[in-house]
C-alpha cells in the first residue's frame, strides 16, 4: 500500500515508486524557461534506480529531477505555497467567483465553519512536497556510488539537492509545524517529528550549501544559462530568513553548530561585501522588478496601431538572488512547467485592458495596502492595481466581472499578475486583446503562465543584515527606501525625490519597510508569525467592508481563530486517515 502522506508518491509526474528515470527527463523539460545549456539530457526511459547513479551525468540528471520536484510543489493546479501565504496575510482576502466554494475562505480567516466539509485543504501541497523531498533524498543516498571527477562537482549538486529539500522542509514547517521528517527514500508510516529536528535539518542543509556550493559555481553574468540554480550566495540568504523566523517564533536559538545569529550575519555581510564585483544590486526603479509594473501601451492616433513599451529588468536580473522558474510550454498531457498559481490572480474573466491580463479573482487586495504607503512611494503603484484610478472599472466590459467577483475591494495584485497582448489581424488589420502567452505554447491562459516567482531579492538580503543587527544597519536600511523614492527624469537619469525621508533603523521600522518591500510576495504573513502569534493575530484580524455578487458584504477575521491555530494550517484529513491515526490533527482545527 502507497500511503499519500508518505514521501513515495510522485504526484506532479505520477511515475511509480521505483522512480524511472523518465521523470527526470520530464523534469527537464518543464524548467525549459533556462536556456539548452542547463536543461539539454537525453531521455533514457530504461534506466532505474538499479542501474542508474553512477556518473556526474546520472547526478546531474537527478538534480534536474530535485528541481523539478521543487517547482511542482507550486506548477499543479492547487492552492500553492504563495497563494496560501498571501491569504492568510493581512495584505489579501481570498477572493475568487462570488459563487466559487469557500475553501480559500477557510484558509483565509482560519475558520473552518466557512466550509465544514473542506477538510483537506493543501492536500495537494502536501503530496507534492513530500515528493520533492523523495527526489532530493533518492539522489541523496546514492551520493556514495556516483564516480565523482571532482570534489568541487560532488559538493555543488549536493549542495544544491541538500538546499532544495531545505526549501521543501521549510514550506511545509512553516504551513502545518506537525510534520513527518524523512532523510532517506523510504516507504514508511512515520509520525510527525518534532518541530526542532525538522528545523535542525534545514539549518544543517542550508549550511552545507552556503559552505559547499563555490562563489564561481553559477556565476550571475551566465544568468541567462544557469538563472534558477542555487547559489552559495542563496543559501546565505535562506539560512537567515529561517534564523529569524526560527528564533522569532520558538524564541530559541538554533541547535546546529555553526549556526548563531553572528554567523548568520557574517553571511549575508559576506555576501554584501562582495555583492557588486558578483553582479548583484538593487535594480534602479522598483517597477522595473515587475512585469506588469513596467510594462504599457500606447495607440499611435493616425495609424490606429498599438506598441507595447517596457522597461523590465528580465528575469535573472541583478536583484534576483533565487526564483523558482517556470515555463510556457505546459500542456494538458502531463508537462507540468507553467506557474499555475498565477492565473489565480488575474482580474476575474476580465480581458480587456492591456498588459493586465484575465484570471480567477483570486487575492482581493486589503484596502489599507493601498494607505500604508508614504507620498512618493513608487512601490505602491508597482504592487498594487488600482481598478478605478487606472480606468478599469470604466469599462462596460468590467461589468460581467465585477457581478461576479467575490470580496471585491477595488484593488488587486500586480508584482504577480497575468499579462495580456494587443494583437493585429494581418488580414483585417484589426486590432485586438489577446492573452500574453497566446502563440507561445500549447497550453493557454490556465496553465501556462510563465512568471517566475522571485524567491528571494538583494534588498531582503540588506534588511535581513540590518534586521540582524549591522553595523551597516542604517545604511542598507537608507538603500533600499532610497530605492522606493526614486525617481526618472525621462531621459534615463535616476534621483532620489525630495518626498524621501531618512527614517531611523529600528525593528519595528524594518518590520514595516518589509511590509512595503515586499508586499504580496509571500513574506508577509511569516514577517508577522515570527513576531508572535498574538502580534500576527492583532494585524490580520479586524473587519473590511467589500462587495460580493455586486453586494456589501464584510470580511470579518477572527484574532481568536489565528491564536487557537497557533498560525498553523490544518493537516489533511485524508492524510491522518491514510496513516491510521499516526498523524495527528494541528490544534484547533477538525
Amino acid at each position: 500500500e502507497i500511503r499519500l502522506s508518505l514521501v513515495g508518491s510522485e504526484m506532479c509526474i505520477r511515475d511509480s515508486m521505483k522512480l524511472y528515470i523518465v521523470g527526470m527527463v520530464l523534469a527537464v523539460m518543464s524548467l525549459t524557461a533556462c536556456t539548452a545549456g542547463f536543461l539539454d539530457v537525453e531521455s533514457k526511459k530504461e534506466s532505474t534506480t538499479g542501474n542508474f547513479y553512477r556518473t556526474e551525468s546520472d547526478a546531474w540528471r537527478a538534480l534536474i529531477g530535485c528541481y523539478d520536484g521543487w517547482q511542482c510543489t507550486t506548477s499543479s493546479q492547487a492552492c500553492a505555497f504563495y497563494f496560501a501565504s498571501q491569504v492568510m496575510a493581512d495584505e489579501c482576502f481570498a477572493g475568487m467567483g462570488n459563487t466559487d466554494a469557500r475553501n480559500y475562505q477557510v484558509i483565509d480567516r482560519f475558520d473552518d465553519t466557512q466550509s465544514p466539509s473542506d477538510m483537506n485543504l493543501l492536500e495537494t501541497e502536501w503530496t507534492n512536497y513530500y515528493a520533492a523531498v523523495y527526489r532530493c533524498n533518492e539522489l541523496l543516498a546514492h551520493e556514495g556510488q556516483i564516480s565523482w571527477t571532482s570534489d568541487q562537482t560532488r559538493n555543488t549538486y549536493m549542495g544544491e539537492c541538500r538546499a532544495l529539500r531545505a526549501l521543501c522542509y521549510f514550506d511545509m514547517v512553516r504551513l502545518w509545524e506537525n510534520i513527518p521528517l524523512f532523510t532517506e527514500p523510504v516507504n514508511e508510516n512515520r509520525a510527525q517529528a518534532n518541530p526542532e529536528e525538522v528545523y535542525n535539518l534545514i539549518f544543517s542543509d542550508l549550511k552545507f550549501a552556503a559552505d559547499n556550493i563555490p562563489a564561481g559555481a553559477y556565476p550571475k553574468s551566465a544568468a541567462a544559462s544557469n538563472d534558477g540554480h542555487i547559489t552559495k550566495f542563496a543559501a546565505e540568504a535562506l539560512l537567515a530568513r529561517v534564523y529569524l523566523f526560527y528564533t522569532g517564533y520558538y524564541g530559541k536559538e538554533p541547535q546546529v553548530e555553526g549556526v548563531t545569529k553572528a554567523s548568520v550575519l557574517q553571511g549575508l555581510e559576506d555576501f554584501i561585501s562582495v555583492a557588486e564585483t558578483e553582479g548583484y544590486g538593487l535594480v534602479g526603479e522598483f517597477k522595473n522588478l515587475w512585469p506588469a509594473a513596467s510594462t504599457s501601451w500606447s495607440r499611435n492616433a493616425a495609424t490606429g496601431d498599438y506598441t507595447q513599451t517596457t522597461t523590465y529588468a528580465g528575469k535573472g536580473n541583478m536583484e534576483v538572488v533565487l526564483a523558482q522558474k517556470f515555463n510556457y510550454t505546459q500542456d494538458y498531457d502531463g508537462n507540468n512547467d507553467g506557474n499555475r498559481w498565477l492565473v489565480y490572480m488575474g482580474i476575474r474573466s476580465y480581458l480587456n485592458h492591456a498588459p493586465y491580463g484575465r484570471g480567477w479573482g483570486g487575492c482581493t487586495v486589503n484596502p489599507k495596502m493601498w494607505t500604508v504607503y508614504g507620498t512618493g512611494d513608487a512601490r505602491r503603484e508597482a504592487s498594487i492595481i488600482n481598478l478605478d484610478s487606472e480606468g478599469i472599472t470604466d469599462d462596460s466590459e468590467y461589468a460581467k466581472s465585477y457581478a461576479d467577483q467575490r470580496e471585491y475591494t477595488g484593488y488587486t495584485v500586480k508584482k504577480y499578475t497575468p499579462m495580456s497582448k494587443w494583437v493585429k489581424d494581418e488580414k483585417s488589420g484589426a486590432w485586438s486583446i489577446a492573452d500574453e502567452i497566446s502563440g507561445l505554447g500549447e497550453g493557454d491562459f490556465q496553465i501556462s503562465q510563465y512568471q517566475d516567482f522571485i524567491v528571494m531579492r538583494y534588498a531582503d538580503v540588506l534588511l535581513m543584515a540590518a534586521e540582524l543587527g549591522s553595523p551597516n544597519a542604517q545604511a542598507y536600511f537608507n538603500q533600499v527606501r532610497q530605492r522606493a523614492y526614486t525617481v526618472n527624469d525621462g531621459e534615463g537619469n535616476l534621483s532620489v525625490s525630495d518626498d524621501y525621508r531618512e527614517v531611523a533603523v529600528t525593528k519595528e521600522n524594518i518590520i514595516k519597510e518589509r511590509m512595503l518591500e515586499f508586499a504580496f510576495e509571500g513574506q508577509r504573513y511569516w514577517d508577522l508569525l515570527r513576531q508572535g502569534v498574538d502580534y500576527a493575530a492583532s494585524q490580520i484580524a479586524g473587519t473590511t467592508s467589500v462587495v460580493s455578487g455586486g453586494n456589501p458584504e464584510d470580511v470579518s477575521i477572527t484574532a481568536s481563530n489565528i491564536i487557537g491555530k497557533r498560525g498553523f494550517s490544518q493537516i489533511p484529513n485524508n492524510q491522518i486517515i491514510l496513516s491510521n491515526g499516526v498523524l495527528k490533527q494541528n490544534v484547533g482545527w477538525y
